[in-house]
């Protein structure tokens, strides 16, 4: 449900497209976890920042129903692309059919696989990593993207605030809390990379390689 604040954020952030307004309804209607999206204020921040970095090749870890894929897209320089892994087979339908009403299908490579098989596969370098699926990967997320960059590449990694519970004083066992608070530290302790984290949504790190 959206809040006070998320409504006020929304209304003076750009606003949606209208094929991203049909992807957050075939979302709602066709999948189990909706709240997964990234969503229009999120969403604009990445499209922002793309037409900023200007990035030659993007990659996402974690594509779900193509969100934040179509708004990276949508920022991209001329010849830009986007390569993104998604685990879950049973999307690509609606992913393909959302990149196709977004106008952006030439601009992306979907790629569907377990996504810690995939990075093994790719070469690099990336210009701009973003990274939103399991919790319990990101560490190995992060050493596998790590060689696949250059200096001044940035990382993007979501939902590192995880609900708040990484912060509390009796922080949860339970793996995917504790893969965020392992890659949290692992992050904030590497000498290779410039760090922040932002509290947009539930937490964006913000990792720039030296």
């Amino acid at each position: 449900m959206e809040t006070p604040l998320d409504k006020y954020l929304r209304l003076h952030s750009k606003p949606q497209t209208e094929a991203l307004e049909w992807l957050v309804k075939q979302t709602h209607i066709r999948t189990n976890y909706p709240q997964m999206l990234s969503g229009p204020v999120q969403g604009a921040l990445l499209t922002m920042l793309v037409k900023m970095l200007r990035p030659q090749r993007v990659l996402e870890i974690g594509c779900f129903t193509g969100y934040s894929t179509v708004c990276m897209a949508y920022g991209l320089p001329e010849g830009g692309r986007i390569d993104t892994l998604e685990v879950n087979d049973e999307l690509q339908d609606l992913i393909l059919e959302g990149f196709s009403r977004a106008g952006v299908s030439d601009r992306i490579s979907l790629r569907i696989g377990d996504a810690k098989e995939t990075l093994k596969t790719l070469t690099g370098p990336y210009d701009l990593v973003f990274m939103d699926a399991d919790k319990r990967e990101y560490c190995d997320y992060y050493d596998l993207v790590l060689p696949l960059l250059h200096s001044g590449s940035l990382i993007l990694a979501d939902d590192v605030l995880w609900d708040g519970k990484v912060y509390q004083d009796q922080v949860p066992q339970d793996r995917q809390t504790q893969g965020i608070v392992r890659f949290n530290d692992r992050v904030a302790s590497d000498p290779a990379v410039e760090t922040v984290l932002l509290p947009l949504r539930d937490g964006l790190f913000l990792i720039r390689l030296k």
